[in-house]
């Protein structure tokens, strides 16, 4: 996909544009299973953890998006790695998604990672769930009532897996 982005490591001058992306995500409790009353500091230290390699999407010096990867496990799960993305409100729809998810693909195999799994999509999320099966992830399990939304009441979450190596 050929876009106008710019996708780059963050950095602590990008703190106020990713918790315009992180807050409205999180304040609505529909997508992640964080707290939705999260500080600000809590939510970029949980997003920008050591643990991950955080990114941002930028064009120009708007940030439109944000991702992470890292290890899914430690140890002999070490080689599947874990993502998660995010969205500016203002930005859904002109292709950020799509961006960081081609970015993550193309990057996890270079930091050794042999699959990438997610291992707690919100069934309601159909826009995540059918863009990732567009690009070859399978729903490897289904969890029974195991996300409290809140609109929908109890709605089921999908493990959802794809291996990088042939």
């Amino acid at each position: 996909m050929t876009t106008d982005f710019e996708i780059s490591p963050v950095s602590p001058d990008d703190s106020d544009g990713l918790w315009s992306i992180l807050e409205p995500v999180f304040r609505a409790g529909d997508t992640y299973t964080i707290e939705p009353s999260i500080s600000q500091e809590a939510a970029i230290a949980y997003w920008c953890g050591t643990d991950k390699k955080t990114f941002v999407v930028r064009n120009g010096s708007e940030i439109l998006g944000t991702y992470y990867i890292r290890p899914n496990q430690a140890g002999g799960g070490s080689h599947v790695c874990n993502c998660g993305y995010m969205t500016a409100p203002f930005a859904r729809g002109r292709g950020v998604a799509r961006a960081m998810l081609e970015h993550s693909l193309q990057l996890a195999p270079k930091l050794g990672y042999r699959a990438m799994q997610y291992n707690f999509v919100v069934s309601t999320n159909r826009r995540a769930v059918d863009i990732w099966q567009q690009y070859g992830f399978e729903i490897v399990g289904r969890l029974p009532r195991a996300f409290a939304h809140p609109v929908d009441g109890f709605v089921d979450a999908y493990v959802m897996y794809k291996e990088l190596t042939d």
